[in-house]
């Protein structure tokens, strides 16, 4: 009977969140951490990405009078008029969640989220600039999202962001020097929204490291984006065999996992760097990218699509165990264990090699 009972709550657990996939196309898991929280002492800025575009690059962009900086476009972007995610030349940078509770998701103007972070690369310098650039942008600004940033200054907030209006949560307000943010909003209605579990998941998995101060670029990008810990299951289904892909911080729409590491204030803003994964972060390797150096792979090739990216997409299928019906809301972890602990050891070597 006991066994019947965790099934049938299982199975409702299942159905719940296959409905909730479907309302929630686009979805990231995010952390900001202070400098006085990471082992370097310096910022941290980390965005796993999760989102219906099958494919996305890294390129820099310069830009007569204004503010150079490297950032994710979605394949296709030969303009590279949407950033996705971004350092800049100042110490600025920049990522996103959507957020699902800020307002009714009715309006006709909206997935401008994009616009308004190369935009803001290209014209801000610190955090107050992003305040201000939200300020005077025309409205509405075809927004629900939680943008995080940081600077050169030691500045780091979330501004939760709706068309009209926006709420700032500083890092230094934070006690442990640390803010998570999902695909919902503080500010928003209360249990509206989406990614409760998977804020949940990245919060215990990085509490440790949170505690003693100690977060790392690779705790985020090779144990959180390569997780399968379940808070509501509580255990990690990662040594299963097959496993219903609902609710861990990697998805089936995952093609990135990147960290912005900022620089201490004082420090010479080009020293920021990047730690990054494109593909499905289980199935990819972490690479440094710098202002000046973009890795080959992660730069677009003629048909706009990164060869890396697409490599671990294609890893991504092998794990599928059917490919037909409803296969690809399953992971078979047989197939997808040598995978990632192959590309886990050639991230760890990448990091230790780059010190």
């Amino acid at each position: 009977m006991r066994y019947l009972c965790q099934m049938k709550k299982l199975l409702h657990i299942i159905i719940y969140l296959a409905f909730a996939a479907t309302i929630c196309a686009d979805a990231c898991t995010s952390m900001i951490v202070s400098a006085g929280a990471s082992a370097s002492g310096r910022p941290l800025l980390w965005k796993h990405r999760d989102t219906g575009a099958d494919n996305n690059f890294l390129a820099r962009v310069d830009s007569t009078g204004l503010i150079g900086y490297v950032g994710l476009f979605n394949a296709g972007d030969s303009l590279l008029r949407e950033a996705w995610m971004g350092m800049n030349d100042r110490g600025f940078a920049i990522m996103n969640t959507a957020s699902y509770n800020l307002a009714p998701d009715t309006a006709s103007f909206k997935d401008q989220e994009g616009r308004v972070m190369a935009t803001a690369l290209a014209r801000c310098t610190t955090v107050a600039d992003f305040e201000i650039l939200l300020d005077t942008l025309p409205k509405p600004l075809g927004v629900q999202a939680n943008f995080g940033v940081i600077d050169a200054n030691g500045g780091a907030a979330y501004f939760e962001t709706g068309d009209w209006s926006w709420t700032r949560f500083d890092v230094a307000d934070s006690p442990d020097g640390v803010l998570i943010r999902s695909n919902y909003s503080f500010s928003g209605e209360e249990g509206k929204g989406s990614g409760y579990i998977r804020y949940d998941n990245a919060t215990r998995l990085a509490s440790p490291a949170i505690a003693r101060g100690a977060v790392t670029p690779a705790l985020l990008t090779d144990t959180l984006s390569r997780s399968f810990y379940h808070r509501l299951l509580g255990r990690d289904l990662y040594a299963d065999d097959i496993v219903v892909n609902q609710d861990f911080i990697p998805r089936d729409i995952s093609t990135s996992s990147i960290v912005i590491e900022g620089v201490t204030p004082g420090a010479s803003p080009p020293s920021s760097r990047m730690w990054a994964i494109l593909g499905y972060p289980p199935c990819g390797a972490t690479h440094l990218v710098t202002l000046t150096e973009i890795p080959a792979g992660f730069l677009p090739d003629s048909s706009w699509r990164s060869p890396a990216c697409d490599e671990a997409m294609n890893l991504r299928r092998s794990t599928i165990p059917y490919p037909g019906g409803s296969g690809p809301r399953y992971i078979d972890m047989r197939r997808l264990r040598p995978i990632n602990e192959q590309k886990r050891r050639e991230s760890l070597d990448n990091y230790r090699s780059a010190k």
